[in-house]
């Protein structure tokens, strides 16, 4: 639309929420329409128009309606004022009365909607109708900014901070005083009215001498999401980009698009973030056209999916470029068709071929049951490892929703002797597992070890561990100690001192995880029977089911388990679900990768080069004893008690609080004596470290005292005596 329109639809809505920059940002029900139409032609106004909205099975709107109708006891004949109960019939209405309008003036039929920002329309009218499964008029896709036209006219004047009556100043527009808006209240109904009149009066002095203003190329409002790609080399403005996180892990690019109806993403701009696994993580990376809507989304903070609340932040283009960007020319080219619907593949046979996926879509007893893939062959992505070896997963595409929800009806169905997960996809998750399987890998080398002439044995632990440990599973992420005590009941008494280990994640949260330590492999194995899967009611419920009540999986484990876990690793399913198994393995991971981009797992890391001179080195115990073995304490220590075994890395004081220390920099005293650096540390941090130690206090600062820097981070821990050597004691200067 780049001519004039013949009318324009002054509007102006409310909220019984906030009003003002606030307005929409707490997910209130719309419960006032108010509107006037402006002949631009004629340089006429109609009548003012208003829609009281009584929200269906809530009484909020009660004082609203009621103050409303007592101000209009004697009603002006030029106003026309209705009330109605939901958002469908004050739309309804809204159409129906803009449109007889139009019609009865008969000098045009152009008509286009006008708002004081872009909040009426992107953050009211769009998510509430999209929240509610509700189509709005063709009208409310395309409208004008008041304040980006005025400023048109006064490029000085900021378009954030701009308000009516400062634009009626600026244009000498006489206006009846409004007392100050207060952004946090609802708006009074009255104020809307006389805001409409303000802004039609605007309009009209915009149109007259001198300024002679033409309204044309309104603003548009995307209505559906378009999918596409994004290449690695494009450059991605850090403003327009922001996290959604406590995404359900079923959603898909156009539920986010859903989400953040009103508001314009760009081309290929929703990318869903994967997991180490490759499964989706619940967060999402979302581009906009511009920092203006980058801004609004951010207001969406907390609102709703569905039962869920979506935490948005800000996120830079980088980050948006690791998880959608693509180099690959395959990719580029399976993904260039437009309007076609992508569908995961995963558990492949590894000698699976396109005729097979072919045939596995093509199977079915009736029409309904055939869901033809679009290209053919050409339709089908492989996913592979750099040596071309098959990963089990694939990528389809068919020509329409249609025919995609018929192929997930297929979920779980066989090919050959395997069943095959079926997943609704998108382009970005397409270049994100391609990236993550065929890509060079990300990090060429590994950071060297506080201590690298520690030999690299295996972390795993031995399948012959005393199983005098419990693994707690599902715990509520509330729960706290004494919850974990009053779930265990009788064998609370059964536990060691300092025996309770609370698990957090890389983010410091309670991940659901806890370790006990018991007496007796026995009175564990008893526990375990006894307790598994009963229910741990939430904070203040006493044994009562809650919305915080869970069900928790008891396990016992050994302690070297126990060790491996709380060190970063974990404990495959097989290997926990059973307690009566032949254990022909260990069951067990290796710790995640900490890094922010995952590399492919054929790819090793080349030795680093040690620090210490082999002499030194043999002082030193093996890195398996280190991590995984209890020390005991000598006896008289102030802190910990002497009979007590404690993990170094994870344990706290008993009862240990809600979450343990997530970072690795805790080593045992050398044997027989000597100094330990550690790098990267707060001061707080250093003394937590050196608790469990026989060393000076005063002994901590050392690398402090030596190279003049009070805050570098680093610290040399001497345990005396230093080294010892054949010819006296020493120490390394390779370790500084």
């Amino acid at each position: 639309m780049t001519a004039q329109v013949d009318y324009l639809a002054v509007l102006f809505t409310t909220t019984s929420g906030a009003s003002g920059d606030l307005l929409g940002s707490d997910e209130k029900d719309l419960v006032q329409l108010v509107w006037q139409l402006v002949d631009l032609n004629n340089k006429k106004l109609g009548k003012v128009n208003e829609v009281l909205i009584r929200p269906e099975h809530s009484d909020l709107a009660e004082d609203c309606l009621g103050e409303r109708e007592e101000e209009d006891e004697v009603e002006d004949s030029e106003e026309s004022v209705s009330t109605v109960t939901g958002l469908e019939h004050a739309l309804n209405q809204f159409h129906l009365r803009l449109t007889n309008e139009v019609n009865t003036l008969g000098t045009g039929t152009s008509v286009c909607v006008c708002t004081d920002g872009q909040l009426h329309i992107r953050q009211v009218l769009h998510p509430e109708a999209a929240g509610k499964n509700l189509a709005l008029p063709e009208c409310f896709n395309s409208f004008f900014d008041l304040r980006k036209e005025f400023r048109k006219h006064f490029p000085s004047a900021d378009t954030k901070s701009l308000e009516v009556q400062y634009m009626a100043e600026s244009l000498s527009v006489t206006v009846e005083p409004v007392a100050m808006l207060d952004p946090t209240a609802m708006l009074a109904p009255v104020t809307a009215a006389l805001q409409v009149q303000t802004m039609a009066n605007i309009v009209l002095a915009l149109l007259s001498e001198p300024l002679r203003h033409t309204f044309s190329n309104p603003e548009r409002v995307t209505e559906k999401f378009e999918s596409g790609t994004c290449s690695k080399m494009e450059r991605v403005c850090d403003n327009t980009v922001i996290r959604a996180r406590g995404l359900p892990w079923q959603s898909s690019d156009q539920d986010i698009a859903r989400f953040f109806r009103g508001l314009n993403i760009a081309k290929g701009g929703a990318a869903l973030c994967l997991n180490a696994q490759g499964r989706r993580n619940g967060e999402a990376l979302v581009r906009f056209v511009s920092e203006e809507h980058r801004d609004m989304a951010l207001q969406r903070h907390k609102h709703h999916m569905g039962n869920r609340y979506i935490e948005v932040y800000k996120a830079t283009g980088e980050d948006f470029l690791k998880i959608a960007g693509g180099t690959s020319s395959e990719v580029a080219l399976f993904l260039s068709r437009e309007d076609q619907v992508i569908v995961r593949m995963r558990g492949l046979p590894f000698t699976a071929t396109p005729d097979q996926v072919l045939a596995f879509f093509s199977q079915g007893e009736g029409p309904k049951e055939v869901c033809p893939v679009s290209g053919d062959k050409d339709g089908i992505l492989f996913v592979r490892f750099p040596d071309g070896r098959p990963t089990g997963d694939a990528f389809v595409l068919f020509a329409s929703e249609e025919h995609a929800q018929c192929a997930l009806r297929k979920h779980k169905d066989i090919l050959g002797k395997r069943y095959i997960e079926l997943f609704k996809s998108t382009a970005a998750e397409v270049q994100q597992v391609l990236n993550r399987y065929s890509s060079a890998p990300l990090i060429p080398v590994a950071p060297a070890p506080l201590v690298s002439v520690l030999p690299s044995v295996s972390l795993l632990p031995s399948p012959g561990g005393v199983r005098d440990c419990l693994r707690l599973r599902g715990l509520p992420y509330t729960a706290t100690i004494e919850d974990i005590l009053a779930f265990l009941g009788e064998y609370t008494h059964d536990i060691r001192p300092h025996g309770v280990h609370m698990v957090v994640n890389q983010q410091g949260r309670p991940s659901g995880d806890c370790f006990i330590q018991m007496h007796s492999a026995e009175r564990a194995f008893s526990a375990s029977q006894r307790v598994h899967k009963q229910v741990m009611s939430g904070p203040g419920q006493a044994g009562k089911r809650g919305l915080n009540s869970r069900y928790v999986e008891v396990f016992p484990c050994s302690a070297e388990e126990m060790g491996l876990v709380l060190m970063g690793g974990s404990l495959s399913h097989t290997h926990t679900h059973t307690h009566t198994r032949t254990r022909s393995g260990t069951g067990l991971s290796p710790p995640p990768c900490k890094s922010r981009r995952l590399s492919p797992p054929s790819y090793s890391f080349p030795p680093a080069p040690s620090i210490l001179p082999a002499e030194a080195a043999g002082l030193f115990p093996p890195i398996g004893q280190v991590l995984l073995s209890p020390r005991p304490l000598g006896p008289g220590h102030a802190y910990y008690p002497a009979s007590t075994q404690l993990y170094m890395n994870y344990t706290a004081y008993y009862p240990s609080p809600p979450g343990s220390p997530n970072t690795i920099g805790y080593y045992p005293s050398p044997s027989p004596r000597g100094v330990v650096r550690m790098h990267g540390l707060a001061y707080k941090e250093l003394l937590n470290t050196i608790q469990g130690y026989q060393s000076p206090m005063e002994a901590l600062p050392v690398l402090s005292g030596m190279i003049g820097q009070s805050s570098s981070g680093d610290a040399l821990m001497p345990f005396p005596p230093l080294l010892t050597k054949q010819g006296g004691h020493y120490l390394d200067r390779n370790m500084l």
